[in-house]
């Protein structure tokens, strides 16, 4: 309402989500119909959108002081501070209003890291308002992308490695050398190569990881057209490779 969303398409929101009803279906059988009395239908078109108005309110709470951002992916959300003090009384703020929100913080899977010249330098525990003390780790995994402790912002491309490692054995387990090249390279392309270079255009590389990752590119291609010289660079793939920012297709020749 605040939004100024037309009250007949709230009414229509209201009433697809209101008096809901769902079953468990295990081998052929079904479970009694239970009452659904909040939550949005997993995989609906809508519930990104719905969600993001719902936890609107946390967002614009704490990005008040300029010292401290909330980064916001459906549920999860990256704190950022320049101070462990600061980042408490971020953290406690969020528990109050995703309470009020009736949510909670999943301990769990939360921990901090920490990044500047002072990374080495051992923190105070930061202590939620349940009283849960949640770690400093050397590694944190936000949306897919592995970031490290480190003197300046640095991310690890160590499991995008091993996860087109695992891909492309896999797919060549399953073809071997039944498949033309052709196709074997396709799906390479297409399968295999979007796990290496996942989140690649927002992330600041160096030379080392580039360097790094063009071994891994280097290395499946001397496998695959068995052969110990370099058929293909990974450089030249890079080069060749057209990034659309703000969209996560690629397009390669």
């Amino acid at each position: 309402m605040k939004r100024n969303v037309p009250i007949q398409l709230l009414c229509l929101l209201e009433n697809m989500l209101f008096d809901c009803h769902s079953c468990v279906k295990w081998d052929n059988v079904y479970s009694d119909f239970f009452t659904v009395m909040f939550g949005v239908r997993q995989g609906s078109v809508l519930a990104p959108f719905l969600f993001a108005v719902f936890l609107n309110e946390l967002i614009d709470t704490c990005n008040l002081d300029r010292n401290r951002f909330i980064i916001v992916y459906a549920d999860d959300i990256l704190l950022i501070s320049h101070s462990v003090v600061n980042l408490e009384n971020l953290i406690h703020l969020c528990e109050r209003e995703l309470n009020w929100l009736d949510m909670a913080v999943n301990y769990k899977k939360s921990c901090c890291l920490r990044i500047g010249p002072r990374c080495d330098v051992s923190c105070a525990n930061i202590t939620s308002l349940t009283s849960q003390v949640l770690p400093w780790t050397n590694v944190i995994r936000y949306l897919g992308i592995f970031i490290v402790q480190s003197r300046t912002f640095k991310c690890s491309i160590d499991e995008a490695k091993r996860s087109f490692y695992r891909a492309a054995n896999a797919m060549f387990g399953k073809i071997g050398r039944f498949a033309s090249e052709e196709v074997t390279l396709h799906l390479l392309k297409t399968k295999c190569i979007p796990f290496l270079l996942y989140g690649f255009e927002a992330l600041p590389l160096n030379k080392s990881q580039i360097s790094s990752t063009d071994f891994v590119i280097n290395r499946y291609f001397m496998k695959l057209f068995n052969t110990n010289c370099q058929v293909l660079s990974a450089g030249v793939l890079f080069q060749s490779t057209k990034y659309h920012f703000g969209s996560s297709h690629r397009q390669f020749f």
